[in-house]
């Protein structure tokens, strides 16, 4: 093998091995940054902290799908009727 192809491979080598930490930093930089950006949406976009209704307080406004297929709300009900609030788990999960 002569010196010149030698030198000639090393230099591949070393060309190919910038070119494969050239990917990786690529790689890794676009990660971060994708991680930084979902980060930064769930900050924004996070829904309020939930806090307790306390007993006596009145129930806040909601809308839920009725057994009829129509959508039924807790403001039909006001003034009008008692109204029972049952939440339970789903149907046939252990307890």
């Amino acid at each position: 093998m002569s010196r010149r192809s030698f030198h000639k491979r090393m230099l591949d080598t070393v060309s190919e091995e910038d070119a494969n930490m050239t990917n990786f930093v690529s790689r890794a930089f676009g990660v971060v940054a994708l991680a930084t950006l979902l980060g930064m949406t769930l900050a924004c976009v996070s829904p309020r902290q939930a806090t307790a209704v306390e007993v006596g307080e009145p129930a806040p406004a909601f809308t839920l799908a009725a057994t009829t297929g129509s959508d039924i709300a807790l403001n039909d009900f006001r003034g009008k009727k008692w109204v029972l609030l049952e939440f339970y788990g789903a149907d046939f999960t252990p307890t």
